[in-house]
C-alpha cells in the first residue's frame, strides 16, 4: 500500500495570530536554557525551513527534537498494521458498495485525472478500492497539489521530516507527542457516514479545494500566519465545513494536551517543538497556552 500523508486539511486549522512568523523562543519560568517551537505546513519542502533565520540557531542550541509523531516509529511492521487497522474500510466493504453509483464514477474521473489510471483498472481497484473514505480523501488532497506542482513538490523530503533527521544527524532524542495509534484514530476514525459526506464535498468542489490549498501555501511560506487563518476560516456553511465537535478535537484538545505535556519535556531538556502552525496562535492555540503557564514566548526575528 502506498505510504499515506497526512492531510494538510486536518493538520492546519486553528487560530493564529498576525506575526508574519513560524519559529518562536520559549524561556522563563523554571527553564535554565529556552526551548523553542516551529510551525510547519506538512506540504512544505524541508530547503524552505533551511532559509529561515533562527532556524539553524534553534536545532543547535537544543538537545531535542519533538513533532507531532516520531516519523520513526510509523515505518516499523505494529505501526504499519496499526496504519492499516484505522485505513481500511471494514472487511468485506469496498468503495464500490459504500459509495453511490454516481459518486464512484466521479471518483473514477478525479483518479483519472491525477494518475491517469482510475478504478476500472484491476491494479488501482485492488490497491485503493478497500481504502476507507477519509483516506482516500488525504491521498487525492496530496495527489492535487502533486499534480499542479510537478518537479517542485518531493513528498520524499517534508520539512515535518527534516527536524527530525537533523536531530539524529546530531545524535540527539527525537519523539512525538502523540502516539501513532492516538493520531490515527484521530485522523481516520471518523463515522464511514461522515467520511463519505467529506469525500463527496472534495469530489463537487475540486477546483475550489485546489485554490484552497494553493492559498494556504502562499501564506505559509509568506509567514503569513493571519492569512492562513483567513483561508483556514471560510466556510460552505453547509455540512462540508468542521463542526464544532470536529474543530475541538483536532485542533484545541490537542493544544491543551500538547502544552501540558511541553513543561515536563523543557525542563529535562532544551527542546524544539515542530508542529502544525495552526496549532501555535490565538487564545486557545500552544503559544497562548505556554504564556498562561508563566512562560516568555518570543518570536524568533
Amino acid at each position: 500500500m502506498k505510504k499515506i500523508l497526512i492531510s494538510l486539511l486536518f493538520a492546519l486549522a486553528s487560530g493564529v495570530c498576525a506575526n508574519a512568523q513560524l519559529l518562536y523562543r520559549v524561556s522563563g519560568a523554571d527553564l535554565k536554557k529556552p526551548s523553542y517551537v516551529f510551525g510547519t505546513f506538512h506540504l512544505a519542502n524541508s530547503p524552505f525551513a533551511e532559509g529561515i533565520n533562527g532556524v539553524r540557531q534553534a536545532l543547535d542550541s537544543t538537545d531535542q527534537v519533538y513533532g507531532e509523531l516520531n516519523f520513526d516509529f510509523m515505518l516499523n511492521p505494529d505501526s504499519m498494521q496499526v496504519m492499516q487497522k484505522h485505513m481500511l474500510l471494514p472487511e468485506g466493504k469496498t468503495l464500490k458498495t459504500v459509495l453511490t453509483a454516481d459518486q464512484y464514477k466521479k471518483l473514477d474521473a478525479v483518479l483519472v485525472d491525477f494518475m491517469g489510471v482510475g478504478l476500472s483498472n484491476p491494479m488501482v481497484a485492488q490497491q485503493m478500492g478497500q481504502l476507507s473514505p477519509v483516506t482516500l480523501l488525504t491521498q487525492l488532497q496530496v495527489l492535487q497539489y502533486m499534480k499542479a506542482h510537478m518537479g517542485e513538490f518531493d513528498p520524499t523530503n517534508l520539512i515535518d521530516q527534516y527536524f527530525q533527521k537533523q536531530a539524529k544527524q546530531n545524535n540527539e532524542k527525537v519523539d512525538g507527542l502523540e502516539t501513532l495509534s492516538f493520531q490515527a484514530n484521530l485522523l481516520y476514525g471518523t463515522p464511514l457516514k461522515r467520511q463519505i459526506e467529506q469525500l463527496d464535498c472534495f469530489l463537487n468542489n475540486l477546483d475550489y479545494y485546489a485554490q484552497l490549498t494553493e492559498r494556504m501555501a502562499k501564506a505559509y511560506y509568506a509567514q503569513d500566519l493571519k492569512g492562513l487563518l483567513d483561508v483556514m476560516n471560510e466556510k460552505f456553511n453547509t455540512t462540508c465545513d468542521a463542526t464544532p465537535d470536529e474543530t475541538a478535537k483536532l485542533i484545541d484538545n490537542r493544544n491543551v494536551d500538547w502544552a501540558s505535556r511541553m513543561p515536563a519535556i523543557m525542563k529535562t531538556a532544551p527542546t524544539l517543538f515542530v508542529v502544525g502552525a495552526g496549532h501555535l496562535p490565538g487564545d486557545k492555540g500552544v503559544l497562548k497556552l505556554l504564556q498562561n503557564k508563566g512562560y516568555t514566548v518570543e518570536a524568533v526575528k
